[in-house]
């Protein structure tokens, strides 16, 4: 019997392990890409993304990953956020509902009422605050009200910087607490949380920053206060809305379902479509407005011509279409980030970091100042939180920490830090809106930088450090 001879055939080589060298490359070219085509040339963050996730794939096909390995990584992991993608979509149709009913112009409404000649920080605060929170937009809110405020403010005598300070404190504390903002709507899409736990999460955090703000603009505002001044400016934008809107208690229906659905833990997408289908009905009853116009607005945001330009840009705003380019910048960090997850780099960067945080306050440390370096390399709201949250989200896991926890501190130490950052979009609009420079109005926007102090405290102490009880953390309750 012929003795056969045996061939050894050579299995091709697989993926290999990223040095630590290596995998710092996609985040050093992400830093210079944004730094530079966003920070300098106002490039679109979304195009700067494609090209770092560009990069990032061609060190995979260096690591030996084929490119339908990495496809597969973009894909799992945008799919763990289209939970939260689709309410994104649908704050869009609720915004553009809420402003055709009357419900949004309603509470800007009332809140102006709320002015106190005698406590002007104060008042300059809350109704920034309230606005803010109704309309779920601080720039919406700076660029009108705040603009109305620093009118006053010089009529009064005021310094501006406190008076900037108390707007800018006042519009991003509604804006982050607010399910209609974009912010907490990506912070919660990029850690993987429920966006109504997310929110309930930040009032520990938030509330008593905030509380001690007020606080301080009632003590800082008796050396200002007690003087009258002159109401026009506010006058013309409550008598335009009521000229434009008509104004019913019944209009409060659709927030009051929104609030029903997040506080007894129901789904929350059903919960915002069928306020939305309410307010339809309240804007077809009370504002005497067509399908037609509605569903306009539904798509493309509400468009409003009341003849005074200040309320035309507070109130123009909301639907699907409005979401679209936070979604792409979603997008497009989602796919940098699949990549750097498959190809191991993300692995192998969380494995250094977590040789230092090791504890819950060294994680929460390690988040907050990861989150304030890319706020300040970027100057961007979305992508301070949407870096370090690719990089953290699996420590969070591994430490059996919930998701909301995460979403807070990436909230409140990037998106709520940026306004404070000179070169940044929000910095430059602020300042450009106002005539305020931010070195000015930054010591003075109290809650913006106390809550980062409450969540190192946090952090340090482990209160309100809630504990992960659920897989799919997008779920309500979680």
């Amino acid at each position: 019997m012929d003795e056969k001879e045996e061939v050894k055939v050579e299995s091709p080589a697989g993926p290999r392990k990223p040095s630590f060298g290596l995998a710092l490359i996609p985040l050093i070219s992400m830093a210079l890409l944004l730094g530079i085509g966003y920070g300098i040339y106002r490039i679109k963050a979304q195009v700067l993304l494609v090209a770092a996730a560009f990069i990032t794939a061609c060190l995979g096909a260096y690591l030996r990953y084929t490119w339908k390995d990495m496809e597969a990584g973009i894909v799992e992991s945008i799919k763990k956020a289209l939970p939260a993608i689709l309410i994104m979509l649908a704050v869009g149709v609720l915004v553009a509902t809420w402003i055709a009913s009357g419900t949004i112009p309603m509470i800007i409404y009332y809140g102006l009422k709320l002015i106190s000649p005698k406590y002007f920080l104060v008042t300059a605060c809350l109704v920034c605050s309230l606005t803010s929170l109704a309309c779920g937009t601080s720039w919406g809110t700076i660029g009108t009200l705040g603009v109305a405020f620093i009118g006053i403010a010089l009529g009064l005598g005021i310094p501006l910087g406190p008076a900037a300070g108390a707007i800018v404190a006042g519009a991003y504390f509604g804006d982050k607490m607010s399910p209609l903002s974009d912010i907490p709507n990506l912070a919660a899409v990029t850690a993987g949380s429920n966006l109504f736990d997310h929110i309930k999460h930040m009032f520990w955090s938030g509330t008593p920053a905030w509380l001690a703000g007020l606080v301080i603009y009632f003590f800082m505002g008796l050396r200002y206060g007690g003087r009258d001044f002159d109401r026009e400016k506010i006058q013309q934008i409550t008598s335009t809305l009521e000229k434009n809107f008509n104004f019913n208690l019944l209009l409060l229906i659709p927030i009051l379902i929104v609030f029903y659905y997040a506080f007894t833990k129901k789904p929350t997408i059903p919960g915002m479509l069928i306020s939305s289908g309410v307010a339809v009905a309240l804007a077809v009853i009370f504002q005497k407005a067509s399908l037609v116009q509605v569903a306009q607005a539904v798509n493309s945001g509400y468009s409003a011509s009341t003849g005074l330009e200040a309320v035309d840009r507070l109130i123009s705003r909301g639907g699907l279409m409005s979401m679209m380019e936070t979604q792409l910048v979603a997008f497009t960090a989602f796919s940098f980030g699949g990549i750097m997850q498959k190809t191991g780099m993300l692995a192998v960067i969380l494995e250094k970091i977590m040789k230092f945080a090791d504890r819950v306050w060294s994680l929460v440390l390690t988040t907050i100042g990861t989150t304030i370096l890319a706020a300040l390399i970027t100057g961007s709201s979305y992508l301070s939180m949407i870096i370090p949250a690719e990089l953290l989200s699996d420590a969070y896991r591994k430490k059996g920490l919930a998701a909301k926890n995460l979403s807070r501190i990436i909230e409140e130490s990037g998106g709520i830090i940026v306004p404070l950052i000179p070169w940044s979009m929000a910095g430059v609009y602020i300042t450009g809106t106002l005539s305020v420079p931010t070195f000015s109005y930054l010591l003075y926007a109290f809650s913006n930088y106390f809550a980062v102090i409450i969540l190192a405290i946090f952090g340090f102490t482990g209160f309100t450090m809630a504990k992960k009880i659920r897989d799919d953390e997008t779920q309500p309750g979680s």
